[in-house]
C-alpha cells in the first residue's frame, strides 16, 4: 500500500499536493470549529481567527512533505536553498511596494470621491498577520507547486490557475477575512471580489519568482500583501462597501498584471529558454 501510494504521489505531484493541502487546512479548520458547529451555535469571532493557524499548516506541510517524497534529499536542500536566496537586484525588492501602494490608492480614492469610510487604517500591528502567512504558505505554494506547474514555454495561466485555487483554499475563513466581517448577504460579493485580487497577487508573485527563482521573494510579497490589507483596510466600512474596495483594488492589480503580462509574455521572463 505503502508503495503503491508513493507511486501515485510520483505520476500526479501537482494533484496530490493540492488534495493533501486542502485536506490538512480544511479538516484543521473543521476541529477547530467543531465545538461550536455541534452545539449548533455561531462561530464567535476569536474561533474565526484560530482558523488562520490551521490553515497554514495546509500548504507547507503539503509541501515540504510532498517534496521529500517526490524529489528526495536533493530536492528538499533544493527547497531550502531557494528559500535562503536574497542576493537579487534591487528592482525585485521595490515590487514588493506594489500591494501597498495600490491599497492605499484605492482608498484614498474612494474616501474622496464616495465616502469617508473608506479612509485606510494604520493597524501597523497587522504585519504580524502577514509574516506568518507568507512564510509558511510559500513553502507549498512557490517552492514545490508552481515549479512543478509551469513549463518553459507558459507560466501565464499556471500562474492563475494557481491563483484561483489559492482563493478557493480561503473558503472555509471567507466571512472572518477583511474588516466588516462576518459579510452576511455579501459574503459571496466579497469573495468573489477577494479572488479577483489574490488571483491577480499570485500572478505577481509567480512573476517574482519565475525571474528570481528566490522562495523568499515570494514569502515577502505574501507578507507585503497580507500586510497591506490587515495595515491599512478600511476598518469603518460595511460588507458592500468592503466587496467594493477590495474589487477596485483587484482591477488595479490586474492593470499592473496586463502590463507585465504585455511586457514579459506567458513565460513571464525575459530570458530565452
Amino acid at each position: 500500500m505503502h508503495k503503491v501510494r508513493e507511486i501515485f504521489i510520483g505520476r500526479h505531484p501537482v494533484s496530490s499536493y493540492f488534495v493533501l493541502t486542502f485536506a490538512i487546512s480544511w479538516i484543521g479548520v473543521l476541529l477547530v470549529a467543531a465545538p461550536h458547529l455541534m452545539r449548533g451555535e455561531r462561530l464567535p469571532k476569536l474561533t474565526g481567527i484560530l482558523m488562520f493557524p490551521a490553515m497554514l499548516l495546509g500548504p507547507c506541510l503539503a509541501g515540504l512533505t510532498l517534496a521529500r517524497i517526490v524529489d528526495g534529499e536533493d530536492g528538499m536542500w533544493d527547497l531550502f536553498s531557494r528559500m535562503c536566496r536574497y542576493r537579487l537586484p534591487a528592482r525585485w525588492y521595490a515590487a514588493l511596494l506594489i500591494p501597498p501602494v495600490l491599497v492605499l490608492t484605492v482608498l484614498f480614492f474612494l474616501e474622496a470621491l464616495v465616502s469617508p469610510v473608506y479612509a485606510p487604517n494604520r493597524f501597523l500591528a497587522g504585519i504580524f498577520f502577514g509574516v506568518p502567512a507568507g512564510f509558511l504558505e510559500e513553502v507549498g505554494w512557490m517552492g514545490y507547486a508552481f515549479p512543478k506547474m509551469r513549463s518553459q514555454e507558459d507560466a501565464f495561466a499556471p500562474s492563475i490557475l494557481l491563483g484561483l485555487l489559492w482563493a478557493f483554499w480561503h473558503l472555509p475563513v471567507i466571512n472572518y477575512l477583511g474588516t466588516a466581517t462576518p459579510h452576511g448577504a455579501y459574503w459571496f460579493a466579497f469573495f468573489l471580489a477577494f479572488t479577483v485580487a489574490m488571483t491577480a497577487m499570485r500572478v505577481l508573485i509567480c512573476w517574482i519568482y519565475t525571474n528570481t527563482e528566490s522562495v523568499l521573494l515570494a514569502q515577502l510579497m505574501h507578507v507585503s500583501s497580507t500586510g497591506s490589507l490587515v495595515i491599512f483596510g478600511a476598518p469603518r466600512v460595511g460588507a458592500a462597501q468592503e466587496a467594493l474596495w477590495y474589487g477596485l483594488y483587484g482591477i488595479s492589480l490586474w492593470v499592473v498584471v496586463a502590463i507585465i503580462a504585455k511586457t514579459y509574455g506567458r513565460r513571464l521572463t525575459r530570458q530565452t529558454a
